[in-house]
């Protein structure tokens, strides 16, 4: 291969990473976009000779070809002290309003949240039909969520911790006079249905910023039943 051509082939990778760092990385997680430039690379074959050199040149270390921290799956279980408080709203505290607190643990987060067990359906009668059907075991099982997150080795457990860590503040009841938290839910509630009249509460004293599922836009949908 000439200078000319080889010089060529490192400008269409510069070009191809830049792209997906400006374009792709913002919105996508690391994984669709590390997916993004594997197919690049099959079909460009080519240039997957120079894409480690030029990976490592910018600091792009998760490319097919370069050595890598393992990517795991981890589930951790949280159970929901439904028996201590049985009337204790835990599902709605954890969803919020129209689902949007659980979606913006998951957007902070990074990781999956799911509602399992039994009253994590709506619908009491719809719940009794369902947990017998395939898919639906978790409904005879107590009330309980499944914190999912798929990372590489190294930082899997900081991601986890941060997402039980907000849980759990969610899952111990505050006295309702006091429960800055929801009262959150309840103004968002009203600006959903167009019905606020009254100042935003400040924050919860026992949640700091970052771990305000008031905190983080880019959410995606809540998860409960199935």
């Amino acid at each position: 291969m000439d200078l000319e051509a080889w010089s060529a082939m490192q400008t269409e990778v510069v070009k191809f990473y830049s792209f997906v760092c400006a374009v792709y990385a913002p919105v996508t997680e690391w994984k669709f976009t590390r997916f993004l430039i594997h197919i690049f690379l099959q079909e460009n074959g080519h240039l997957q000779k120079m894409a480690s050199l030029q990976a490592a040149s910018i600091g792009w270390p998760a490319v097919p070809g370069i050595p890598t921290t393992p990517v795991v799956k981890r589930v951790i279980r949280l159970d929901v002290p439904v028996d201590k408080y049985p009337d204790f709203n835990f599902v709605g505290r954890i969803l919020g309003p129209r689902g949007n607190s659980l979606k913006r643990v998951e957007a902070l987060t990074e990781c999956r949240v799911y509602i399992r067990g039994k009253g994590s359906v709506k619908d009491s009668l719809k719940e009794e039909k369902l947990k017998d059907k395939p898919g639906y075991e978790h409904l005879n099982e107590p009330l309980h969520v499944l914190v999912e997150a798929e990372f590489p080795e190294n930082i899997i457990n900081a991601r986890l911790d941060h997402a039980v860590t907000i849980l759990e503040s969610l899952l111990r009841p505050v006295d309702e006079s006091l429960d800055h938290y929801k009262k959150q839910q309840l103004r968002e509630l009203a600006m959903l249905n167009g019905t606020l009249r009254e100042e935003s509460p400040s924050m919860s004293p026992s949640m700091s910023p970052s771990m305000s599922p008031f905190n983080s836009a880019g959410m995606k949908r809540a998860k409960t039943g199935r």
